[in-house]
């Protein structure tokens, strides 16, 4: 353990997270497909990535108690020896449990019904079952010789996840079962150090890290453990009814610098790819099928820029600085009232600084090693030489992109079936009162049907034209559907910050017998929280009737019948084969608005190698599914509420404070992996719920609308480590404009170009006061028609100064197609 810690204090590792997306399991599909792991591996060490972390989920690889699957999408062997061939290292995070907004955490569901079993605690059945599965994993790895100490990369495992929190609520048996975890991960003999994340308290030899926005003002419970950071939070997650979180680069790599020049040796990003729920992995409730995480990869795999060129430009600062850096901890001297130096020297002569700025508001030009620097509000300047300046956190010599969705389909031709109200069939049964719906689904399903019959006297007064009796249905979540007498009479639904409903509307019965008919809809299992496995779903009451002459009539102890999942499910309806086993109503018959429908339609594979999605805006709330395999769970008529106001870099950031897609679906694109597809015939099936219009259902390809850069003309420029010691360089660098399209697209035109003082963001730039009229001649001459192309930030490329004495920048969009 001694010298695997010391190689950890003694190199600098910038990893990142392809989490469960990096391997998949069979029902429930996982958040990139395998055919995606070699570019997304070299896309993260083209950014300058060391190491690659991935999680393990029980869920994924034991379904079943003792029924294990390594293969497919699960193949985490082949995962990690790709990663290895890569050239890149693997920190394995077994946990087993996981959080990670995925169906109950990473647990199976079938671990809830062991007897006496309470999670994550000092309890029996739990630890016996948690170190078999961890057992099983080493195993695995130790004869795949997948550990550095036999020549492979794993350097690093973790046990647990996050257990601090839970320690702290759980008092002395939660600190007994972080004491049993670590002797028990370490007595498995790996040969690599082990880690608890959030874990203050982690017993040696275990490594205690941290995870959050900013990390820098962590120490490790010893002094002889290196400073880590495991998740440092790109972005967060999106949930359905929420705006859709991103984080601006420049507090990202602020964050980063800010925890490196405090002695932090290893930083991993979550997520650096984060991909899709596909299937019915989300978990949380309410986490949405895209796990994007305004990651540098975004959930297509494709750069999102210019947060991953800004990282990458980190990374290499932060290398260039590597000799001074792992040789001593920094002096620190104030260079102001909220500036100040972290300088790393070593023996040898290697000198690196950090100057940094924490105003949020205000530039500051400070003095250090007799030399003047204009610092940016909230940003950190790295100088690999202790003189000059390459990187600027707050100044992005990347470009931006922006992405577009095109369509590639004109539309598909439709068939329907009508999903069945509350049909019998041999999972249906009949009691008395309400059951729990995880319990009675065992999760093999969102969908569980609670029916009753209500008898209605001819005499009660709404007969004769008075209000119409209240049904009101009380709900532990997460989504809730009512018909009467087969008609969809109201919807009600929760939020994942309070799944609970309460189902409250007038209903329009007929005198006779009446038939209530509720679809309780889960929207993914709980994923964090103590004893989360007590925590229940569905119409767990009181149920009433109100409005009668009577009064209200409770309706919870009558006798109920239950049909766990729908119809079409029991009958694969999704699938190639189970398609053809009912009649489909075709083409003009098609019924649009429909609830509880079924839709599927056949297309052929488009051109190309562009990553596909489908637009579902014009749909309400359900699932869909090509060739037989689950996208995941769309629900478009949740609109996105919250504050989505123009968001500043500078200043603390949490996940409230940048958000868009106020007012609109909180995801309306979902993503078809181009490996699920045949060349022709695909089968797309949908299951609306609510009601929704197929017709407007299009398949959409993801690519690059245009570039832009945006620089100031002294923009700290990346220079070599060679020409900064051979002392060529004393004076600050011109930087070069750099656009480049995808591959297979050209620059078309330039949108705009002006050199000078130039407004906005890319997408809206503005001319301003000053501006150089060649701008546009010079990146026509030298982009247009080309794939990518490079152009210095000088005054005589432009034409001479149009503005002497000014800071100018540069600003232009090129336009790729």
């Amino acid at each position: 353990m001694g010298l695997s810690v010391a190689m950890c204090c003694n190199a600098f590792l910038l990893v990142l997270l392809l989490e469960e997306d990096s391997y998949f399991r069979i029902h429930s599909l996982s958040r990139s497909t395998p055919e995606m792991w070699p570019d997304l591996i070299q896309k993260a060490k083209e950014g300058g990535i060391d190491v690659i972390q991935t999680y393990v989920f029980w869920n994924g690889h034991e379904p079943e108690p003792g029924k294990y699957y390594f293969e497919g999408r699960y193949d985490l062997v082949k995962f990690i020896k790709l990663v290895q061939e890569a050239g890149l290292y693997v920190h394995l995070r077994i946990g087993p449990y996981a959080c990670a907004e995925w169906n109950f955490g990473g647990f199976p569901v079938w671990l809830k019904y062991v007897p006496g079993i309470s999670f994550r605690t000092d309890n029996g059945p739990f630890k016996a079952a948690m170190q078999k599965f961890t057992t099983k994993i080493v195993n695995m790895m130790k004869s795949e010789k997948l550990y550095e100490t036999q020549g492979g990369p794993i350097i690093l495992s973790q046990i647990e996840n996050e257990y601090g929190p839970m320690e702290y609520e759980l008092g002395e048996p939660g600190r007994a079962y972080t004491e049993w975890a670590a002797k028990m991960a370490v007595d498995l003999g790996t040969g690599v150090p082990w880690i608890m994340c959030k874990q203050d308290d982690a017993p040696d030899p275990i490594i205690n890290t941290c995870n959050g926005f900013y990390c820098d003002y962590f120490s490790p419970n010893k002094a002889y453990k290196p400073k880590m950071w495991t998740e440092a939070w790109t972005g967060w997650f999106t949930e359905f009814g929420g705006p859709v979180p991103y984080r601006p680069v420049e507090d990202l790599a602020f964050s980063v610098a800010k925890f490196i020049q405090k002695g932090g040796s290893y930083i991993n990003y979550y997520m650096y790819h984060g991909g899709t729920n596909f299937g019915r992995t989300a978990g949380g409730p309410f986490i949405a099928t895209s796990y994007d995480y305004d990651a540098p990869l975004d959930e297509y795999g494709l750069l999102r820029q210019p947060k991953w060129g800004h990282l990458k430009d980190l990374h290499r600062a932060i290398k260039l600085c590597e000799p001074a850096l792992v040789s001593a901890d920094p002096t620190v001297t104030p260079l102001g009232n909220n500036q100040e130096a972290h300088v790393f020297k070593s023996k040898s002569g290697a000198c690196a600084a950090f100057l940094a700025n924490y105003d949020q508001h205000s530039f500051a030009k400070v003095s250090f090693g007799n030399m003047h620097y204009n610092l940016p509000p909230w940003s950190i300047s790295i100088l690999p030489d202790c003189k000059n300046t390459v990187y600027n956190t707050a100044r992005i010599g990347a470009q931006s992109a922006q992405m577009k969705m095109t369509p590639v389909s004109k539309g598909f031709s439709w068939e329907s079936y009508n999903e069945e109200t509350a049909s019998r069939d041999d999972n249906s049964f009949t009691m008395v009162g309400l059951v729990e719906q995880i319990n009675t689904t065992r999760d093999n399903t969102d969908y569980l049907w609670y029916t009753t019959d209500v008898n209605i006297d001819p005499s009660e007064g709404f007969m004769r034209g008075g209000k119409w009796p209240v049904l009101t249905v009380l709900s532990a979540g997460h989504a809730l559907h009512a018909f009467i007498n087969g008609q969809l009479s109201g919807t009600a639904y929760g939020s994942l910050e309070d799944p609970r409903l309460t189902f409250s509307e007038g209903v329009n019965l007929k005198a006779g017998v009446n038939q209530i008919a509720l679809l309780s809809i889960a929207v993914g299992l709980p994923n964090v929280g103590p004893h989360f496995e007590t925590w229940k779903a569905g119409v767990l009451g009181p149920v009433s009737l109100s409005g009668l002459n009577e009064g209200k009539r409770d309706l919870t102890w009558q006798k109920w019948s239950y049909k766990v999942g729908l119809k079409g499910e029991s009958l694969s309806l999704h699938s190639l084969s189970g398609s053809s086993s009912v009649e489909w109503v075709e083409g003009s018959y098609v019924t649009e608005r429909q609830p509880l429908t079924w839709y599927k339609t056949t297309f052929n594979a488009p051109d190309g190698d562009e990553p596909l999605a489908l637009d579902m805006n014009s749909m309400s709330k359900g699932q869909v599914w090509i060739n037989g395999q689950s996208i995941g769970r769309y629900w478009n008529q949740y609109k996105a509420s919250g504050d989505c106001v123009p968001c500043n870099y500078a200043g603390w950031f949490n996940e409230k404070k940048c958000l868009s897609n106020c007012g609109e679906a909180s995801q309306r694109w979902y993503h078809v992996p181009r490996s699920w597809l045949y060349p022709t015939g695909n089968l797309l099936v949908v299951f609306e719920e609510w009601g929704g219009n197929p017709y407007g259902i299009t398949l959409v390809k993801r690519e690059v609308a245009s570039v832009c850069a945006d620089i100031f003309e002294w923009q700290p420029t990346l220079v070599n480590w060679q020409m900064l010691a051979s002392g060529e360089v004393n004076k600050p660098l011109r930087p070069k404009a750099h656009l480049s399209c995808a591959s297979g697209q050209k620059i078309s035109s330039i949108k705009f170009a002006s050199f000078g003082t130039p407004e906005g963001v890319c997408g809206d730039f503005r001319q301003g006061t000053c501006h150089a009229f060649h701008s546009y001649d010079v990146f026509e001459r030298y982009c247009v028609g080309q794939q990518s192309c490079t152009v210095p930030v000088t005054p005589e490329i432009f034409g001479g100064d149009p503005c002497p004495n000014i800071m100018k920048k540069l600003s232009v969009e090129a336009v790729c197609s």
